[in-house]
């Protein structure tokens, strides 16, 4: 498993690449969204571990950029903040989990083994819903001729609906396919990761698309 660690904290970014390699890991370090972004054009990598606060470019910057210019890799996003519009922003950005600073390594390394698992082999499949057009595996949508920019959650998400059309799927099932079993499930997160896909995928076009079923989940269909 080869992991970047970006992170600025040289005595911090020590422990946990010292922990990362005790487990096996070939970890890359990198003190800046630059010296990150050489490491990222150098190779395949399985798993980012990316802190916000950088010198210069933030991480919640970087990690939108990274996913810009197509680059698919899990990131775990670090961060002092333990603000849930915080956590929305580094989502929304494109990273898979995020941890709250303090942490406990073991925490650390259970999250990132578990992001380097989560990349499944999609076989080319297209699925149809009225004019909204999902491709799971270019990670693409679109509905009539517009094309969805969607974040990497925001697909996940997409994807958890495309996966069981028109079928309600409740709060424990979206969670276990968008995140982790570390998530917190008393957060808003879901919610508003829901309100923004439904502005992307809806507004707009008729018919809507995402609805919600109170007291039992949500449900993509017509």
């Amino acid at each position: 498993m080869r992991v970047l660690l970006v992170e600025d904290d040289t005595e911090l970014a020590n422990e946990v690449a010292k922990g990362l390699r005790g487990v096996g890991a070939r970890v890359e370090y990198a003190g800046s969204a630059r010296e990150a972004q050489r490491v990222v054009d150098s190779g395949e990598l399985d798993v980012i571990i990316l802190d916000v606060m950088l010198p210069g470019e933030s991480g919640f910057t970087l990690c939108r950029t990274l996913r810009e210019q197509g680059v698919h890799t899990p990131i775990l996003m670090l961060t002092a903040r333990d603000a849930v519009d915080d956590r929305v922003t580094g989502l929304d950005a494109g990273a898979d989990d995020y941890l709250t600073k303090p942490f406990a390594l073991q925490e650390l390394i259970a999250r990132v083994r578990a992001l380097s698992r989560r990349r499944p082999t999609l076989s080319p499949r297209i699925v149809r819903v009225a004019d909204l057009e999902i491709d799971l595996s270019s990670r693409r949508a679109r509905r009539g001729t517009r094309v969805i920019e969607l974040t990497a959650k925001e697909f996940a998400l997409l994807e958890c609906f495309a996966l069981h059309p028109d079928a309600v799927l409740d709060r424990a099932a979206i969670t276990a396919h968008v995140w982790d079993e570390n998530h917190d499930p008393f957060t808003n997160v879901l919610e508003v990761l829901v309100r923004r896909l439904r502005r992307k995928i809806d507004d707009g076009f008729e018919p809507k698309l995402i609805h919600t079923l109170r007291g039992a989940g949500y449900r993509l269909g017509e």
